[in-house]
């Protein structure tokens, strides 16, 4: 990936402040592959009762690393935002555990990329959700369509 990708990819996260109130790091990036992890953090907390991140947190995770995605992959567009996101939970998040999404950007149309993700905690046994996504593709000024 060349650096120029690579700056509007970290750019990408570190611009959203959502991201980091939720405190999201950036842990790997690769054309049209992107990590990001998200530290366990009580006042993320949907169940006060088990300790369980909210879905809402988790789901925002999965939406940015999909985002990120999109914009590292090699066909890739200057800026992106979320058309879609269908997150399945498969489980609650273990209580303390650091949560990581991967998300793989597989196709990019004119207008339109798409995007597979996965999130899970360090019991990585199995996910706690997994994503689907289509995103916009928004190039550059002049770029080839």
């Amino acid at each position: 990936m060349n650096d120029d990708k690579l700056k509007i990819a970290r750019q990408f996260i570190e611009a959203i402040p959502h991201s980091r109130a939720l405190g999201m790091q950036l842990d790997l990036m690769e054309p049209g592959i992107a990590e990001i992890s998200m530290p366990y953090d009580e006042k993320l907390i949907g169940d006060p009762r088990t300790g369980v991140i909210h879905g809402g947190a988790v789901s925002a995770l999965l939406d940015t690393c999909g985002g990120a995605a999109v914009v590292t992959h090699p066909a890739a567009p200057a800026g992106t935002a979320t058309i879609d996101l269908r997150i399945d939970y498969m489980r609650p998040a273990t209580p303390g555990q650091r949560i990581k999404a991967r998300a793989e950007c597989y196709h990019v149309t004119r207008s339109v990329a798409f995007v597979r993700a996965t999130a899970m905690d360090e019991d990585a046994d199995r996910p706690v959700a997994t994503a689907t996504g289509t995103f916009t593709v928004e190039r550059l000024e002049g770029a080839a369509k």
